[in-house]
């Protein structure tokens, strides 16, 4: 799917592409976004760059020298954006080619942060003067989004630490996996941060920057700065009811365990006793006795509830 936008004014606005689209229309585009493209849409992209556009295989590669890079085409950043499917976080890559009067961003996935701007650029709500502040948008929303997910990571770490520090009946197994996953999210949010840091430092390093320019990147970064002390604290308290949740865990089972145990150790006398009159030697007292029977019953009794009076009164009960 192929999207153009161009600036009228000072804002962003999407245009309404034609059924037989002209090559002066794709030229005109101050920002040109390919969502999963059609060999005739990569064919007519790469006329007008004059150079291929680059395939999911090269723009997944994590070395620095295939995510930044400029050639004839522009300046070229790889960067990796978060995305959601089924309940949980996922990163995939958006591949950026900054010319000086149009950008470029090629990707495989539907990502709420592109949604989002175009539903803005509908409100003439993006101001953008050139496709520089044009791209500095783009990750700012970026970053605004991060910052939402990571919003969501902590609220839900507050249900998990009410399950497993105040719910009695909580199903703690289940509070492990959720909180997993919480773990997961919030590490591909730290991903997609640290990535946009390295993005922000090549971009200022690589294009001409004006002073209004210059201070966006600053915001950007001290927001960055900023959502990575946060995922530090996420990471910390996931950490901690992690562990306080297998420590529940052990206490419950060494709960059982030593019901078992003490139980063991109260029939064992009893068993005992028993194991005594039930020997079959022809010379035993007890046998002949009337009261024999009475009497073993009295002493299996009276071997069990022996250790159980004492345990209660050592407080181990």
């Amino acid at each position: 799917m192929l999207r153009l936008f161009e600036i009228i004014r000072g804002a962003l606005r999407e245009q309404t592409i034609e059924e037989t689209m002209s090559r002066q229309q794709l030229s005109e585009a101050v920002w040109i976004d390919l969502q999963e493209p059609e060999e005739d849409e990569r064919d007519l992209l790469e006329q007008l760059l004059r150079t291929e556009l680059p395939e999911t295989e090269d723009v997944e590669e994590i070395e620095a020298s295939a995510r930044y890079f400029i050639d004839s085409a522009g300046v070229h950043i790889h960067s990796l954006f978060l995305t959601q499917s089924e309940g949980r976080h996922d990163t995939t890559t958006v591949a950026f080619i900054l010319q000086p009067q149009r950008l470029i961003t090629v990707r495989d996935t539907d990502l709420a942060d592109f949604r989002l701007l175009r539903m803005r650029a509908r409100r003439r709500q993006v101001e953008a003067h050139s496709a520089q502040e044009l791209t500095v948008q783009v990750f700012e929303q970026k970053v605004e989004n991060l910052a939402d997910a990571l919003e969501d990571v902590h609220l839900k770490l507050g249900e998990v630490s009410y399950l497993v520090l105040e719910d009695e009946s909580a199903e703690l197994e289940d509070a492990i996996d959720y909180l997993a996953k919480l773990e997961d999210s919030t590490g591909k949010v730290q991903l997609c941060l640290m990535d946009t840091r390295r993005s922000i430092t090549f971009l200022q390093r690589h294009i001409h920057i004006d002073g209004e320019l210059q201070e966006s990147f600053r915001d950007i970064t001290r927001d960055i700065d900023t959502l990575m002390a946060h995922t530090g604290f996420v990471f910390n308290k996931i950490n901690f009811l992690m562990d306080s949740t297998q420590g529940f865990i052990n206490i419950e089972q060494n709960q059982i365990i030593k019901i078992f145990s003490i139980a063991a150790v109260v029939f064992l006398p009893p068993t005992m006793v028993a194991s005594i009159y039930g020997m079959n030697f022809d010379f035993m007292p007890e046998l002949e006795w009337v009261g024999g029977y009475p009497f073993a019953l009295f002493l299996m009794l009276l071997a069990g509830i022996a250790p159980y009076a004492y345990f209660k009164k050592k407080g181990w009960l």
